[in-house]
């Protein structure tokens, strides 16, 4: 962002809670602003914004946070220009150890005027509403592991263990469901673990039945029927992936997209010695989460299963074509992977990050 764009602007600093903003106001002829607070509601900042005046002179920002994007949208109404930055992102001082909501808006407007911010995407509402419920679905899938591992553990702990195959098949539920106790205490507890199994299973089931109609309806029906044709990747799942990066064009190259979701691994190097480190989880961890979930299904050989052949079937051949590719090339990369690494979670996380740049290549290619 250059600084040259920013002159002859003021520009507003803005540090939001839930009930007062501080906003420092930085005319282009000052070097330091004025600070005032405001009550956090739509009457007092139309009433600040009119006491500026010249709505069109006007750049606001504000940190992304718990806040959402109200705020944005109620500026972009009256005619103010605002961006929502990254908080990640700042530049900040280690010798500076005060943090008060005056200082940290005239940062904020400082900062702004030098170009040195980087602002996010900010969805509209009706991409932000999907976006929650796809949310809500990552939090019952939560909930459900969760669940599963009280009750998993409980049994362990009194020597019941399932050794007839994969666990939370239709076999280990009748399974369990056949179990029980002497002791009351115990069946009590066991029939409460159960229930709420089944509770959070019935959650999820209602979440996804409402995700369904979304999946063919725009804004992301087309997005999904061209991300799904990539195997480990569901409908749900595309819609996720979807929801999550709306602008898949705001990133120039695969690298950033990759850094995005933070799949890229850190590095601590200085001087002649280089330390590679982990990755560096600094990103969307709703889209980390899908794309490593994902990259599990290419421990397999190739294949085009029924699954997703029936999600190819409305797929531009094209797009068929490079998922094709894509799966020759990761499941050979995981074969490979998988045999000079003993964690095979790091070599499912290695195999999602390629998986992003297979999956941004194919949302910015024009068929």
């Amino acid at each position: 962002m250059s600084s040259i764009a920013h002159r002859g602007l003021v520009h507003l600093g803005m540090d939001v809670s839930k009930d007062s903003i501080s906003v420092a106001v930085l005319p282009p002829d000052k070097d330091v602003a004025e600070v005032d607070k405001i009550f956090h509601d739509t009457d007092s900042v139309r009433r600040l914004i009119k006491r500026l005046g010249r709505p069109n002179g006007l750049w606001a920002c504000y940190e992304a946070g718990p806040t959402g994007y109200d705020l944005q949208r109620l500026l972009a109404t009256l005619g103010v220009k605002c961006d929502v930055v990254a908080p990640s992102l700042i530049p900040k001082s280690s010798g500076d150890k005060v943090k008060t909501d005056r200082r940290d808006a005239r940062r904020l407007a400082g900062l702004h005027r030098a170009g040195a911010l980087t602002p996010i995407a900010v969805p509209t509402p009706v991409q932000e509403g999907v976006r929650d419920l796809v949310r809500t679905r990552g939090d019952m899938v939560q909930d459900l592991t969760r669940a599963r591992n009280r009750l998993s553990g409980f049994l362990l702990r009194h020597s019941v263990v399932w050794r007839g195959g994969s666990q939370w098949t239709d076999r280990h539920r009748r399974w369990l469901q056949a179990q029980c106790f002497d002791d009351k205490a115990l069946a009590s507890t066991y029939a409460h673990y159960l229930a709420t199994v089944r509770l959070r299973s019935t959650a999820l089931e209602a979440v996804e039945a409402d995700l369904v109609p979304y999946c063919s309806a725009e804004p992301f029906g087309t997005q999904v029927v061209r991300l799904a044709a990539y195997r480990g990747v569901t409908n749900i799942g595309a819609l996720c992936l979807a929801a999550e990066v709306f602008d898949w064009r705001r990133f120039p190259r695969a690298r950033p997209f990759m850094c995005f979701t933070g799949l890229v691994p850190g590095e601590s190097s200085t001087g002649l010695s280089q330390h590679r480190l982990g990755i560096t989880r600094a990103g969307n961890s709703h889209i980390r989460g899908q794309l490593c979930e994902a990259a599990w299904a290419y421990q397999h050989v190739p294949n085009v299963g029924v699954g997703i052949r029936e999600r190819q079937r409305d797929a531009p051949p094209a797009t068929v074509a490079r998922s094709w590719a894509a799966q020759v090339r990761l499941s050979k990369r995981f074969r490979q992977l998988a045999a000079h690494k003993n964690v095979r979670s790091v070599v499912a996380a290695a195999v999602a990050r390629e998986l992003a740049g297979f999956l941004w290549a194919e949302m910015v290619t024009e068929d």
